[in-house]
C-alpha cells in the first residue's frame, strides 16, 4: 500500500506540475512577437516590404528635410517612416493591419525614432494627408487611381513617391530605377501636385489662354501657340515664339520673369 501511496502521490505532484506548466507555455506562445511574412494578406493588397535602397531613394527624389511632414500610406513594417525620421523629418505611418502597427512601433523604439516616427491604425482612403508635404506609398494602380482624386486636391508642391506603380495618364515627373542589389520593386516614381492654372489670364492687355492636362501646359499667348508648357507645383512654365516664361502663381496672379522675347518682367491675372 505504501507503494501504491508513493505512486499516486508522484503522479499528483506531475500532474499538478503540468497544469501549472500548461499556462506558462501558453502565455510564451501567446507573447511570441508578431512576424509578418511576405505576400501576407491586407485589407486591399498583400504586404511586400520595399527595399532599404528602394526607400532611400524615393526619399532622395522627394528631398525630404527636417521641415518635411511625411505619410506612408499602408506602412507596413514602418520602414520607410522610420528612415523618413532618420533624416529629421515628422512622419507618419497609415496602417490597416493592426499587427503591422505594434511591429512598426517596436521597431521605431528600437531605432530611437519615436519622438518623430509614429503610427496610426486605420484605412488609408480615410486618413486625412491635408497636411502632408510628402506622401509614399506601395500599392497596386487600381489603388493609387482611387487615391488620385483625393492627391490632386492637395496644396500645390506636394511631393508624391511611388514603388513601381504609376498613377495611368498622371504621368510622373520623375522616374529612377536603382541598380546594384535590387532586384524586384527597384523603381520610385515622382510626382509634385501640379496648381490649377487651367484658364484664361490677362497678361497685361494679352490674353493668355492655358489649357492644363495635369501637369502639362499648353494654349495660346494672343495668337502665338505655347509649347513646353509645364506646372511643377506652384511654378508656371512655358514658351511662347522665342521668349521663355517662368513665374509662379498665387491665387490668381502669375508672376515672373521673361527670357528672350521682349526679356524683364511680366503679371499675369484671372
Amino acid at each position: 500500500m505504501t507503494r501504491v501511496h508513493s505512486f499516486r502521490s508522484w503522479i499528483l505532484v506531475v500532474a499538478a506540475v503540468l497544469l501549472v506548466a500548461a499556462p506558462a507555455r501558453a502565455q510564451q506562445t501567446a507573447e511570441k512577437p508578431f512576424e509578418p511574412q511576405v505576400g501576407q494578406a491586407g485589407k486591399d493588397v498583400v504586404w511586400v516590404p520595399t527595399p532599404q535602397a528602394l526607400v532611400d531613394k524615393m526619399l532622395d527624389m522627394a528631398k525630404v528635410t527636417p521641415q518635411d511632414f511625411v505619410m506612408d500610406l499602408g506602412s507596413g513594417d514602418g520602414r520607410t517612416v522610420i528612415t523618413a525620421a532618420k533624416r529629421g523629418a515628422r512622419a507618419l505611418g497609415v496602417e490597416f493591419n493592426p499587427k503591422m502597427v505594434e511591429l512598426s512601433r517596436r521597431n521605431a523604439e528600437t531605432a530611437g525614432m519615436t519622438a518623430r516616427a509614429t503610427f496610426q491604425e486605420g484605412d488609408l482612403f480615410q486618413a486625412d494627408l491635408s497636411k502632408a508635404h510628402v506622401i509614399t506609398m506601395f500599392l497596386l494602380p487600381s489603388i493609387n487611381m482611387k487615391l488620385r482624386p483625393k492627391i490632386l486636391e492637395l496644396r500645390p508642391g506636394t511631393r508624391i513617391v511611388s514603388n513601381t506603380f504609376s498613377m495611368e495618364d498622371w504621368n510622373a515627373d520623375e522616374t529612377q530605377t536603382i541598380s546594384g542589389d535590387c532586384s524586384s520593386w527597384c523603381t520610385a516614381l515622382l510626382w509634385i501636385v501640379p496648381a490649377k492654372v487651367d484658364g484664361t489670364w490677362k497678361l497685361g492687355q494679352t490674353p493668355l489662354v492655358l489649357k492644363q492636362e495635369f501637369q502639362m501646359l499648353s494654349g495660346t499667348l494672343g495668337s502665338t501657340a505655347i509649347t513646353n508648357g509645364r506646372v511643377r507645383g506652384s511654378e508656371v512654365t512655358f514658351t511662347a515664339g522665342n521668349a521663355n516664361y517662368s513665374g509662379q502663381m498665387e491665387g490668381n496672379t502669375i508672376k515672373g520673369m521673361v527670357k528672350g522675347g521682349p526679356g524683364g518682367s511680366f503679371t499675369a491675372t484671372r
